[in-house]
């Protein structure tokens, strides 16, 4: 995460979080145009429909998030220790982000742009199919500081995101709405890849975006549950997941407009995301809410050499990643 109008909404209902499938029900134009469900007799003309079984969201593996954090750290390791924007640990964060995505048959694109008089990029993957005129973007900065690995800034956003585009090839899903996954480069110098990204979107492009929900910082070792509190639909989508899983949320307040939704909001696109908490201390009142220790940061190796893959909650990043999938299952059927 960076130191330092009204809006089109999503049309799509409300709906309990669910960890196995959830229950639709086939319209009479459905059994009409198809007949009888295989094994199933035929429904009487009049009566109900029988429900039918459609994928819900899946948890993600908290170990293979994990196992993409062990990457970065070794990355991090084998580059000077960070993962910074310009340095060799960035590429090699980007090229095993996106080797993963290509075998998984996403379309990748790599976007290039200069600071401080280093090549930057971008990672963009669009998973094949739905409406292109309807997408749905989830993202995360990818680069760290130059003070360390960054394994919760942001390895931990970058790896969610990750496993759940992996999750999405997976099951095959196939939503009604396009989806697109983004890595972005030089957030920590000033949001400056998601800015270029947004600022080189034609006018349409830009329209086409339903929704953009950012993950920065999602495993903090000392964790708050904070949702974004920008686009009203996406906000709640958030809080029935975690309302579903008995955990209660605050609105984010640290990082407003410190991290890369804030270019796609400036530019009029829906905005949510998910955080755990960075430089400041958690209260007694959140202690008894969360657990943790209150007077101490939520992530005391923010920005610092010590945030390693040891400064990590695994059920803070667990269960944001389980949110992202949801978020993600949810906007875009």
């Amino acid at each position: 995460m960076k130191l330092s109008v009204p809006r089109p909404q999503f049309s799509v209902s409300a709906r309990r979080p669910g960890r196995a499938a959830v229950t639709a029900v086939v319209t009479a134009a459905a059994l009409l145009t198809t007949g009888s469900m295989a094994g199933a007799a035929p429904a009487p003309m009049g009566a109900a429909a029988p429900p039918v079984e459609v994928a819900a969201a899946p948890d993600l593996p908290v170990a293979n998030v994990k196992a993409h954090l062990t990457q970065f750290q070794s990355i991090a390791a084998a580059n000077g220790g960070n993962r910074a924007h310009g340095r060799a640990g960035y590429t090699a964060s980007l090229n095993y982000v996106k080797g993963k995505l290509d075998a998984a048959g996403f379309v990748t694109t790599t976007q290039s742009f200069t600071s401080g008089g280093r090549t930057g990029y971008n990672l963009i993957a669009d998973w094949p199919g739905g409406d292109t005129n309807q997408v749905v973007m989830a993202g995360s900065h990818l680069d760290s500081v130059t003070s360390g690995a960054g394994i919760n800034d942001n390895g931990t956003g970058s790896a969610a995101v990750l496993e759940a585009a992996l999750a999405v090839s997976r099951a095959n899903y196939q939503p009604t709405k396009h989806l697109r996954f983004a890595w972005w480069g030089a957030e920590e110098l000033g949001l400056v890849g998601s800015r270029y990204y947004v600022n080189n979107l034609s006018t349409a492009n830009r329209a086409r975006i339903s929704g953009y929900l950012n993950f920065d910082m999602i495993g903090s070792p000392n964790p708050g549950y904070f949702v974004y509190d920008d686009d009203p639909v996406i906000e709640q989508t958030f809080k029935d997941y975690f309302t579903g899983i008995g955990v209660a949320t605050e609105i984010e307040t640290e990082g407003d407009g410190r991290s890369d939704h804030a270019p796609f909001k400036s530019a009029g696109v829906p905005v949510g995301g998910l955080f755990t908490g960075a430089s400041r201390a958690k209260t007694a009142a959140q202690v008894a809410k969360w657990g943790g220790t209150s007077g101490q940061a939520f992530d005391r190796c923010y920005h610092s050499s010590c945030d390693t893959t040891s400064n990590i909650n695994d059920t803070a990043l667990d269960r944001n990643g389980d949110a992202l999938a949801y978020a993600v299952w949810e906007l875009s059927e």
